[in-house]
């Protein structure tokens, strides 16, 4: 007989809690859980654990919190500090996914006898015949598909994870459902902020949790003339045009970084298109490894549309050469590879 217990990791927000009721209704035995993140964020404060507990006592399930706060820290929090270090722009979202959602949730739930974990996630998993190996994909929700924040998920754990809402096309479905049981949080608002960064200042929490403070240097083009000044190389970020203090013959963007002599580089929109990029911290779900060169499309951002380009291995990095060029690719985010709507796998962003 099939295990169908399942873990739901649960933020207290309408899409978790319907995926609750729709994984009930669909015969699993269903443990809810919420995740202690970061003191006083957006989605780990007292309400989120009243709103998540609230959810699981109306429809009859248990729910459990685990306090990750130390592991949160060390995974997400320090990498997040670390790339703006490093002149390089996170996605701290794709980190929490890996080692939280997808990596303490699945021990905790293997360790409750579960064979399954679920998110609220826009995204699917099945089994491919073709590829003979379960496939994580692109969900029906168009915009609001999130597979672009799960490409780091291990392999092996695809089999064992359940998406309630693949086929859902829109968030107002969601919330219908939601109004249709009586859940209280059918109209509570997205978190759309990064959830320990809720006032969206990243560059006052930057300064108030690391060594990061603002360090004066000089904004130059391609050439190396100055042309004005910056306060940090942290506020800055690839392909940002506004509040750089510039006048010039056409408008200028940022093109790239000196961290050794502190410089905030700027060119034009020209200066600003990239074909090649190679991606390191591989992670690839749907083959093993990449022989030769394979036809793909490729997001180098969450709110990006993906491109056509073709991609080899190049020792562990991934060699991506675009069909045309693509506008500020960011050092730190991440680039995701599809074959149709399903995930060959991705990578950071190395250059």
């Amino acid at each position: 007989m099939e295990n169908k217990k399942v873990l739901l990791g649960m933020s207290g927000g309408v899409d978790s809690s319907v995926s609750a009721l729709l994984l009930k209704e669909s015969g699993y035995d269903v443990i809810g859980t919420t995740l202690e993140l970061f003191a006083g964020s957006s989605c780990c404060n007292i309400n989120t654990y009243i709103d998540a507990k609230n959810v699981c006592s109306q429809i009859g399930i248990p729910h459990f919190t685990y306090d990750c706060k130390d592991l949160f820290k060390k995974c997400v929090i320090d990498d997040f500090i670390d790339c703006y270090s490093d002149c390089k722009t996170p996605n701290p979202c794709i980190e929490c996914n890996k080692y939280m959602k997808f990596g303490f949730m699945w021990e905790k739930a293997k360790e409750l006898g579960c064979n399954y974990i679920a998110t609220g996630h826009y995204a699917k998993t099945e089994y491919s015949e073709e590829y003979g190996r379960w496939v994580l994909k692109k969900s029906s929700a168009g915009k609001k598909d999130q597979s672009y924040v799960l490409w780091n998920i291990p392999k092996n754990l695809i089999e064992h994870v359940v998406f309630p809402l693949s086929d859902f096309e829109d968030k107002e479905q969601i919330r219908e459902i939601a109004r249709k049981n009586n859940l209280k949080v059918a109209n509570k608002p997205d978190s759309e902020d990064i959830c320990f960064v809720p006032d969206g200042n990243y560059k006052r929490f930057l300064e108030e949790n690391s060594d990061i403070k603002p360090k004066k240097g000089k904004i130059v083009n391609s050439k190396g003339e100055k042309l004005g000044e910056h306060t940090g190389l942290y506020n800055y970020t690839i392909g940002q045009r506004k509040g750089l203090g510039i006048s010039y013959s056409c408008p200028l963007f940022v093109i790239g970084f000196n961290r050794e002599n502190n410089e905030v580089i700027v060119g034009t929109e020209d200066e600003l298109l990239k074909k090649e990029v190679l991606v390191g911290d591989v992670n690839l779900l749907l083959v093993d490894d990449i022989k030769d060169w394979t036809i793909v499309e490729v997001k180098t951002r969450y709110s990006s549309k993906s491109a056509k380009a073709k991609i080899t291995q190049e020792g562990e990095n991934i060699k991506v050469i675009f069909d045309e060029p693509q506008r500020a690719i960011t050092p730190g985010q991440s680039a995701v590879f599809y074959v149709g709507d399903i995930v060959l796998g991705g990578g950071k962003i190395l250059s």
